[in-house]
């Protein structure tokens, strides 16, 4: 009722719900899915009394062209602006851009779930026109179900209406709907759309509405087209759903919450995890590297100096006292131990191991400075 005089969407409306922001009878109202009767019971939202709702359905010709959405960004044409009404109307059910045909428009939210939920089962007829003409064994794929990424989807009739040399025209009747779902199920089978147009749903037919135009649909067309819902499922079943649903549905995960059963997640009384929390403890060190004996580093306990360079045994070549095999750099430390490097030594180039002689240093300003003494 909230959505059908212009609150907004129905989730929109839950929020409102929610905020306890609605009354009934004076009395507000949290519980969603709370059924009333418009007719006799007062509802106010903040304070503010709602205008008893009137129902409408539209059944209109959609043209190639227009798109079955209540707001596009791209702000082409839709369904919603080609019938008259001031309160908030939707589709029911969809019609890509370019497929055309009869399409519901309306306020009744129930009368929208019946027509469009699969489990009621309400059959929409279409004609489609491909390229080249479906084998009998290609139409009956179709009849056992093609694969596509939501699952297995079928037709419940279909046959061929006329034949041309390069096309065909199909009646296909279907009970459910998917995105695109006739294309892409054609489409698998090596068939192109041509003109795709629905014709029928349940016992109303399109009839002589040309492209664009809408009649509004008289009370005995919408209680058959409630009747042959109900049939499909019981009206023993509709009443165990409609139950459910306004106890809030007790074997459906709240919406917007946690699975019933699950504790809140806190993130304050969550334990800082520390170093080696939460590891098995295999002996091992808390970083993970395995207790050998070596030194921290990674580097191999192999008596040689902790440089990383190998102890080539050549002499510096660039110094003048002769060094001592180490780590390749000039003077007359300690064995590879960077230790002060040999007078004369600084500025000397050392081969590295294995490779070219190193460049010498370019003196900068900083150096130049130091030779001239200082201030």
């Amino acid at each position: 009722m909230l959505a059908a005089a212009g609150l907004g969407s129905r989730r929109a409306c839950e929020e409102l719900i929610a905020a306890g922001r609605v009354e009934v009878d004076r009395q507000v109202v949290t519980q969603l899915g709370t059924r009333i009767d418009p007719h006799s019971q007062e509802v106010r939202v903040d304070g503010e009394r709602l205008p008893d709702p009137k129902r409408v359905v539209y059944m209109l010709n959609k043209p190639v062209g227009v798109v079955t959405t209540n707001a596009d960004p791209a702000g082409r044409p839709r369904v919603v602006d080609l019938v008259p009404g001031e309160q908030r109307l939707f589709a029911i059910g969809r019609l890509d851009r370019m497929s055309e045909g009869l399409i519901l428009v309306t306020n009744d939210g129930e009368l929208a779930n019946l027509l469009a939920h699969p489990r009621y089962g309400v059959e929409k007829k279409y004609l489609v026109q491909v390229a080249g003409v479906p084998t009998p064994e290609l139409l009956e794929r179709l009849r056992q179900g093609i694969v596509l990424a939501e699952g297995r989807v079928q037709a419940k009739r279909v046959e061929i209406r006329s034949q041309h040399k390069q096309s065909a025209v199909l009646e296909m009747i279907l009970d459910e709907g998917k995105n695109r779902e006739i294309r892409r199920m054609l489409a698998r089978l090596g068939h192109k759309v041509h003109q795709l147009k629905r014709v029928g749903v349940g016992r109303l037919s399109l009839g002589n509405l040309l492209p664009g135009q809408w009649r509004p649909l008289a009370w005995s067309e919408v209680e058959s087209l409630r009747r042959d819902a109900v049939a499909a499922i019981g009206p023993a079943e509709l009443a165990r759903g409609a139950a459910t649903s306004a106890a809030g549905g007790a074997d459906e995960r709240p919406r917007g919450g946690r699975r019933p059963g699950r504790p809140p997640h806190d993130r304050q009384e969550r334990r800082p995890r520390g170093p080696g929390q939460g590891r098995p403890a295999t002996g091992r060190p808390a970083t993970g590297r395995p207790a050998t004996g070596r030194p921290a580093t990674g580097r191999p306990a192999t008596g040689r100096p902790a440089t990383g360079r190998p102890a080539t045994g050549r002499p510096a070549t660039g110094g003048q006292g002769q060094g001592r095999p180490g780590k390749g750099r000039p003077g007359q430390g300690g064995p590879g131990s960077g230790g002060p490097a040999g007078q004369g030594g600084a500025g000397g180039q050392a081969r590295r191991p294995g490779g070219p002689p190193r460049r010498p240093r370019r003196p900068g300003k900083a150096s130049t400075w130091r030779k001239r003494g200082g201030p």
